[in-house]
């Protein structure tokens, strides 16, 4: 029997698994081949990183210089390397005609200029004193050492001034940078003022004086040059403190500018802060004065009027030998009558001083041909008074009701009411407004009242007073605007806080910086009413009197205090 030994027919479907399984196999090969491709990338990336880290390493030191100037049609170009001046190559990819004087480059190995840098940020400080042609400068380094500079890239084409402090790399001749020094910036305060004379009370004739001496030269200069006069050199306005002597020196700068120019017509301000002026270092002032005085005479080339004023005058310019521990004004004074005295040639500078000490200023100063005028700023009178009254308080401001009501609503009529009551209590001469008794050196006796110490500075300040005290009713009651009561109020608290009201220890101290004219004072007295009997007592030199005169004037209110005669 034979045996059947063929072998069965397989299909497809009889194996279903194994085309799934080969399919798998041949998706895992590929994604085990991105994975390797990946990694042959990352090491080849690696690889170039590497060496470029070597070749980084192994690079030979390169050499920076100071790009003086360009020959563009033959790719070069001169560079100052270690104090030699050399002509190297510049590479094609470097823009030569972007480079500017003064600027850092970069050399390769064969002293070729690769690459432009920056400036140098650092180096010696010198101090600008004359502009030459081009883009030099003269610039003294030290007092005794001046150099001609080059200017760099950075300060081509700015507006260099007289007395500007630049950054100089002396290797290289360049100044590469300004050096805002903050010590000049801070003691000139340039500004262009918007005061106006409209804007002072009770200086009329004051105003007309400083107006027929300055702006007259400068509106009508040929009719002095016809009559051969000179203009002013400088205006000096002294008297107590607060009358209004800086507002007025704003106020000739501001009208200055209009005669310059109309409406927009410019002028310079030049405050001077004193005190701020002194430095401990010998030397250091008066080159500061130079300064503001180079700053001046720069402003007051182009025709624009300029004002250089000097506040508080007596703190620098005091009397010559005057000092008690050193003599700095020795050369403080010398310096400022050379720059006055230089101020001649020019057209348009004019020197205000405020003082309120006068008679501490050196008489040097003060003589004819440098601070020509000698204008008094006095304490107001009641009609001064009213007119800076007006100034501050005025009808477009929130008014109470019950007083524009009692004056059947005419607003200027409650407004005029208030100033004359403050000005009624100012300057009253009952018994409620005597503050001090005066001994004079032969013995006669002078009582002053509160009206022998206002200011245009206490009244501005009642007012403001009277507005914040109605700002804390509005909040507290609810009531709006400005009342006499308010008006009032502030005026008895400025009465009492006013450190003008303050006596010295020293009757002839006091007298001088209260502006008090006239014999030598020996000896002050407070008198105060019995309300003030808080207040605190004032020490100054008084004579003796007996028990019952003693008792009768404690019994009105006049206290003595009594010191060694050494205080005086």
């Amino acid at each position: 029997m034979t045996e059947d030994r063929s072998v069965p027919n397989r299909t497809p479907e009889s194996r279903p698994g194994r085309g799934q399984e080969l399919e798998q196999q041949v998706i895992s090969l590929a994604s085990k081949n991105d994975r390797l491709a990946e990694a042959l990338t990352s090491a080849r990336q690696r690889i170039v990183d590497l060496q470029g880290q070597l070749d980084q390493v192994m690079r030979a030191p390169g050499t920076y210089g100071t790009f003086l100037s360009a020959y563009l049609e033959d790719r070069e170009a001169d560079v100052m390397l270690a104090g030699r001046k050399m002509r190297l190559a510049v590479a094609a990819t470097l823009p030569l005609g972007a480079v500017r004087p003064g600027q850092e480059v970069r050399l390769n190995e064969q002293l070729a200029v690769v690459a432009a840098a920056g400036y140098e940020a650092v180096g010696d400080v010198a101090v600008v004193r004359e502009i030459l042609d081009g883009d030099r400068v003269l610039a003294a380094i030290r007092a005794d050492d001046e150099r001609v500079l080059r200017l760099a890239g950075p300060l081509l084409g700015t507006h260099l001034r007289l007395g500007d402090a630049v950054v100089a790399d002396l290797r290289t001749g360049f100044a590469t940078d300004l050096v805002q020094r903050s010590e000049i910036e801070d003691l000139i305060l340039e500004e262009q003022p918007d005061t106006q004379y409209a804007d002072i009370g009770g200086l009329d004739l004051q105003i007309e004086q400083i107006r027929d001496a300055i702006e007259l030269p400068f509106t009508h200069p040929e009719l002095y040059r016809e009559h051969g006069l000179r203009p002013p050199k400088g205006v000096l306005l002294y008297g107590p403190p607060g009358t209004g002597k800086t507002l007025i020196a704003r106020a000739v700068a501001h009208s200055l500018a209009q005669l310059a120019g109309g409406e927009n017509g410019t002028s310079y301000f030049l405050n001077i802060k004193g005190p701020k002026l002194l430095n401990k270092f010998v030397g250091e002032t008066e080159r500061q004065i130079r300064v503001i005085f180079a700053r001046a005479r720069e402003r007051a080339s182009s025709g624009v009027p300029v004002i250089v004023f000097f506040d508080e005058m007596e703190s620098l310019f005091r009397i010559r030998g005057a000092g008690v521990s050193s003599d700095v004004e020795t050369t403080i004074v010398p310096q400022l009558l050379a720059e006055i005295d230089g101020v001649e040639t020019l057209d348009n500078v004019v020197v205000i001083g405020a003082s309120n000490r006068e008679d501490m200023i050196d008489p040097a100063i003060l003589r004819p041909g440098r601070l020509d005028l000698k204008i008094r700023i006095d304490r107001p009178d009641a009609r001064g008074a009213v007119e800076i009254f007006s100034k501050y308080l005025t009808e477009d401001l929130p008014l109470h009701p019950a007083e524009v009501g009692a004056h059947g609503g005419d607003r200027a009529a409650a407004v005029r009411s208030m100033i004359e009551a403050a000005v009624e209590r100012l300057y009253s001469t009952g018994d409620a407004n005597r503050y001090l008794e005066l001994t004079y050196a032969d013995g006669t006796r002078e009582v002053l009242f509160v009206k022998d110490f206002v200011s245009g500075a206490l009244i501005a300040n009642v007012v403001d007073r009277a507005k914040k005290s109605a700002i804390k009713d509005l909040l507290a009651t609810g009531e709006r605007g400005i009342s006499r009561r308010h008006v009032l109020g502030a005026l008895e608290q400025e009465l009492r806080e006013s450190e003008d009201l303050r006596s010295s220890t020293d009757p002839d101290q006091w007298s001088r910086i209260t502006g008090r004219r006239g014999g030598r004072i020996t000896h002050l007295r407070v008198l105060r009413s019995d309300d003030d009997a808080h207040a605190s007592v004032v020490d100054s030199p008084s004579p003796r009197v007996g028990g019952s005169e003693s008792a009768a004037r404690a019994a009105q209110g006049i206290v003595d205090v009594e010191l060694p005669e050494g205080v005086l």
